[in-house]
């Protein structure tokens, strides 16, 4: 019997790490943090004594690290949401998208030591990811929790619990697609793998705009695993570099990505200018240059992920007939960005996850 909070693990080989991770999850009366563990080992014999429903999982610990722990993790407890924590170096940024693709739900940017006190951003970012997946396992095992509702729009990067109606925008604009855009923030790793990986040989011509909150250095890595299996060419976009047609552009970590006029051409435009729903990169800026560089000529397509970053913007595209499409809930990690859009009716679709690759050629290719 659930008694209403979110049951959490902290497996760190740094004590100070565990006991800071530790104080800033407990500071919500919505998590518990049941138990700790220094390595891989004292992990899986504390699941024998919990159950747990999210694990924040360092990567470099002695005995059992973080990556031989996951699979073992995942083996014994399907509905356990596990979080990377790891430090952003790029041999650590690259095990962590290996983690994502084996089962891992979320990546968090480890601070070291001496910047926990002042890293505000972090503490945030690692409170609001672990409610969102504590509620996203307590689902899967058939549990509902109640977390305060609100159908105001928030403030804040805070889960959104979206829980009203789905109405669906009838499609108006039926021409050609210029361009496809598409957010994503927690889960939007595997769902974009799924994704990409299924327009492979389809031969899309459009270039394809992606902003997924991702630290830097996890961007790039990102691009290159996905440029892997799907044979695109997938790059992380560069200042000032000429929009090609058939390129993935993944917005860099720590950047907002805008799409410019510039002659006949569309150029790419990077800028570090305030975090926007908290979130930089953030898909709101992406949209609002994807409007006026392309009109209500792109695809916007909005994938799993916590919040409601690209609900201001999705709002004027769905106001110039843009078409829109959502990954549904039942295949969400979190769905708040795309049920932020779902419920205010923004969507000409709402589509699991298998769907959408197929639905993006169908629009491309008109």
């Amino acid at each position: 019997m659930s008694d209403g909070k979110i049951k959490v693990m902290v497996v760190d080989d740094s004590a100070v790490i565990r006991g800071f991770l530790s104080r800033y999850l407990k500071e919500d009366d919505m998590i518990d943090v049941v138990c700790s563990a220094y390595n891989g080992i004292v992990a899986l014999k504390n699941m024998d004594r919990y159950d747990l429903d999210v694990i924040i999982l360092d990567i470099e610990m002695p005995e059992m690290d973080g990556m031989t722990a996951l699979p073992l993790i995942l083996e014994k407890d399907k509905n356990v949401q596990v979080i990377i924590a790891s430090t952003l170096t790029q041999r650590n940024a690259d095990i962590t998208l290996k983690a994502l693709q084996i089962g891992a739900a979320e990546c968090l940017a480890k601070p070291t030591s001496a910047e926990l006190n002042t890293s505000d951003n972090f503490k945030r970012d690692l409170i609001e990811k672990t409610k969102a997946l504590g509620l996203y396992s307590n689902r899967k095992k058939g549990i509902k929790l109640n977390p305060v509702i609100s159908d105001k729009k928030p403030d804040s990067n805070k889960i959104i619990i979206n829980d009203g109606e789905v109405k669906l925008r009838l499609e108006k604009y039926r021409g050609h697609i210029d361009a496809i855009a598409i957010g994503s923030s927690t889960g939007g790793p595997q769902a974009l793998t799924n994704v990409i990986t299924n327009l492979k040989c389809h031969k899309i011509t459009q270039p394809i705009f992606i902003t997924q909150h991702m630290p830097a250095t996890f961007t790039k890595i990102l691009a290159a695993n996905l440029q892997k299996v799907s044979d695109i060419e997938c790059k992380e976009a560069e200042h000032d570099e000429i929009v090609r047609g058939g390129v993935i552009y993944i917005a860099p970590g720590d950047y907002h990505m805008l799409i410019e006029k510039d002659g006949l051409n569309k150029k790419i435009v990077l800028n570090q200018e305030a975090p926007e729903n908290f979130c930089r990169p953030s898909v709101d800026p992406m949209l609002r240059s994807l409007n006026s560089a392309y009109g209500n000529k792109i695809l916007m397509v909005m994938l799993t992920g916590m919040g409601h970053d690209g609900l201001d913007e999705t709002t004027k595209l769905a106001g110039i007939d843009a078409n829109i499409i959502a990954q549904n809930r039942e295949t969400s990690v979190v769905w708040g960005m795309p049920g932020a859009i779902a419920v205010k009716g923004l969507c000409n679709k709402i589509l699991p996850l298998d769907e959408i690759a197929t639905n993006i050629i169908s629009y491309a290719k008109r």
